[in-house]
């Protein structure tokens, strides 16, 4: 199972991460959670400095920038 997790305080560029994100795991067919981290103290321990950014398996995968979910899921498989 993947874990990712979308690291924002809820604006609409995170929110938008987020829904694809859950596309593209429902794209992929794959078992997958999907986490939204809102809390700066939480986005910190992560060395993030900009939002919204993707964390898949613990690892920063994107910064600062709103991922289509094709790109996404190319950290997926």
């Amino acid at each position: 199972m993947k874990y990712v997790q979308v690291l924002g305080t809820g604006c609409p560029k995170c929110k938008t991460l987020t829904a694809n994100a859950e596309a593209a795991i429902k794209s992929l067919g794959i078992a997958a959670k999907v986490e939204k981290v809102d809390k700066i103290t939480d986005i910190m321990k992560f060395g993030v400095m900009m939002t919204p950014a993707l964390v898949v398996d613990g690892q920063v995968k994107s910064v600062g920038k709103i991922l289509s979910a094709e790109e996404i899921k190319a950290f997926l498989v």
